[in-house]
């Protein structure tokens, strides 16, 4: 199994186990914005040229998210 897959399926299982934690979607919130502030510090740690490229992502993760309310896929 390839690193890549080994993630996919440890962000699988955390998935499940916040959805089995409390089943209700508009928690899940805070999970989501945990998960953004540790990728934010993880990136700053590493080079703040990250910091830049930082808020790239979560400009395209605005876009994805708008095309996914609009559309209904992703």
């Amino acid at each position: 199994m390839s690193d890549l897959d080994e993630l996919r399926e440890l962000l699988d299982k955390t998935a499940d186990a916040i959805a089995q934690h409390d089943n209700n979607p508009s928690s899940w919130l805070m999970w989501n914005v945990y998960l953004l502030k540790k990728l934010e510090q993880k990136s700053r740690n590493v080079d703040p040229m990250d910091q830049r490229l930082f808020a790239e992502m979560i400009a395209n993760l605005r876009d994805t998210i708008r095309n996914r309310l609009n559309t209904g896929g992703w």
